[in-house]
């Protein structure tokens, strides 16, 4: 059996305008820190998934590619990173725009 050296499940690899803003470690009893909801209120509209760690969120998006950003409280990517899908739905909606996290 061959493992995977960026990931491991079902995933995908960001690029063709999908994006991606994980957040880690920032949920604390299934609900967001502070900072976490900020930038969840900045995307009101987007899809939002608890990550693989279960403490953590992706938030799903479009933006144009370009490298990726570690900002406080989150990390933005839109090119050349896989990204964990986990179906574990934390707030359902579409893909918003995630241009302005870069």
């Amino acid at each position: 059996m061959t493992r995977s050296m960026v990931g491991d499940g079902l995933g995908f690899v960001l690029g063709d305008g999908i994006a991606c803003l994980d957040l880690d470690h920032c949920l604390v009893d299934g609900r967001p820190t502070p900072a976490a909801q900020s930038i969840l209120d900045r995307v009101p509209g987007a899809y939002v998934e608890v990550s693989p760690s279960g403490d953590g969120l992706h938030v799903w998006g479009t933006a144009p590619e370009q490298p990726g950003k570690r900002r406080k409280g989150f990390e933005v990517y839109s090119v050349g990173r896989y990204m964990t899908v986990t179906g574990t739905v934390f707030r359902r909606g579409g893909l918003a725009d995630l241009t302005g996290f870069f």
